[in-house]
């Protein structure tokens, strides 16, 4: 894991935003050190995330994980922020962490749970709690602690009910007992005042939250919202789950492009003749072989990060769409080829200035126009965003762009009959609240 490749999940991680957490990465500047055992959020005025690039590579396996952890951190932050009371015992420290842990596993998934799986692999009584359950060690839910584990991992239990649990289980003390590295994140520092730049990160991420699923009395805790099934859930689901769907379309149908100034990190590989740490294989064959063996070297590469060109139809009948479109297309503008592009019944370069789009537009719709742009400017990747009430396309009017890979991003309430009588792939969105 090295420096460069971190800031790359960062990065990604802003754009995935999975529990409101770009408010907390614009505002924490990294910083690598061997001062903190796994991950840690400093308490200065400039708030840094200190990150301990050894731990990730020992016990890391892919980019989930490592976004997992980092996601863990970011949650230690804002549970605590929202709980808000004075210094934790042994109980509640472990309690906070089985509901982060839970959480991360239920909504980000089993492969960036994976790592506390392996971490907690030896965890005993109680402390299993702090990864998911194996099928075979809760076949016979007849126990108080088998019952707790399935229900905590399907987000019936909150941070509460297993710090009454584990206190039947723990030493009896006020202060920290758990040993720095034992748990995952920065425990020691969780009863000092936070600054005031990371507050207001905090509150930011907390403004679609609140408690409930966290604490048994989320007004007491947290804002005072209503409370939701969990902390992930809340006034802006159809929003995020309309971003997360686009945001994944959008991906899927990016190439590379020489042209992009963003990058990103790719893993590759090289065979040479000279032992590598990771290569046990090769190691072992020096021990009777004569020859030096080629042994594998594993590191990373920078490409420009790919981008497609993106078509807006901004016709009169997308104007209940068109706020959330244009935020969204600011946000992810370092995966579109720019200019990008708006039409209706012509195609025109758009540019996003202050939150506004700034285009022209004739008011019709029609995609014949977008299909002779693409042919004329022979784009690898075409994303077309539309609520899908155009003209009749003639199949060989769509062959005429090839080789481009065309996508259309339909809105819900828009209609795909069109794009399929043209054979032009669609995926259709989630609905969008107005």
């Amino acid at each position: 894991m090295t420096p460069e490749r971190f800031e790359s999940l960062v990065r990604e991680l802003v754009d995935e935003n999975p529990f409101a957490i770009r408010p907390f990465l614009k505002v924490a500047r990294l910083r690598f050190t061997a001062e903190v055992p796994t991950l840690a959020v400093s308490r200065e005025a400039a708030p840094e995330l200190l990150v301990n690039l050894a731990f990730l590579e020992e016990h890391c396996r892919g980019d989930a994980e490592v976004k997992a952890v980092i996601l863990h951190e970011f949650l230690h932050i804002l549970l605590r922020h929202t709980e808000g009371r004075g210094p934790l015992s042994a109980a509640e420290h472990l309690a906070m962490d089985a509901v982060i842990n839970a959480l991360i596993h239920r909504h980000v998934g089993p492969g960036a749970s994976a790592m506390m799986s392996r971490y907690y692999q030896r965890a005993k009584g109680v402390e299993r709690l702090l990864r998911a359950h194996r099928g075979a060690e809760v076949t016979a839910p007849n126990t108080t602690m088998a019952r707790a584990w399935i229900a905590l991992y399907a987000g019936y239990l909150v941070v509460d009910d297993i710090r009454e649990l584990a206190e039947t289980l723990l030493p009896r003390v006020r202060t920290f007992v758990f040993a720095p590295g034992e748990l995952l994140g920065n425990h020691e520092e969780m009863g000092r005042p936070l600054p005031d730049a990371l507050t207001q990160a905090l509150n930011e991420a907390m403004r679609t939250m609140d408690g409930g699923g966290i604490w048994r009395a989320p007004k007491s805790r947290g804002l005072g919202i209503p409370s939701y099934e969990n902390l992930v859930h809340g006034a802006n689901d159809a929003v995020r789950a309309w971003e997360s769907t686009t945001l994944k379309v959008l991906r899927k149908h990016l190439r590379p492009d020489a042209a992009s100034r963003a990058t990103r990190l790719v893993p590759t590989h090289s065979v040479l003749p000279v032992l590598s740490p990771r290569d046990r294989r090769a190691f072992v064959q020096t021990l009777w072989s004569p020859f030096l063996p080629a042994s594998r070297w594993e590191f990373d590469v920078e490409r420009p990060l790919g981008t497609a060109q993106v078509y807006l139809d901004v016709s009169g009948s997308m104007n209940a769409e068109m706020p959330l479109v244009i935020g969204l297309l600011n946000r992810l503008r370092r995966f579109i080829r720019m200019p990008f592009w708006a039409f209706s019944t012509e195609v025109a370069p758009a540019r996003i200035e202050n939150g506004a789009l700034i285009t022209r537009t004739t008011g019709g719709t029609s995609l014949a126009c977008v299909l002779e742009h693409v042919a004329r400017t022979q784009p690898e990747s075409v994303v077309i965003v539309t609520d899908g009430y155009i003209e009749t396309i003639a199949r060989s009017q769509v062959a005429q762009t090839a080789p481009a890979r065309l996508h259309a991003l339909v809105t819900r309430d828009g209609s795909a009959k069109e794009l399929q009588q043209a054979g032009i792939a669609y995926t259709q969105l989630p609905q969008v609240p107005t």
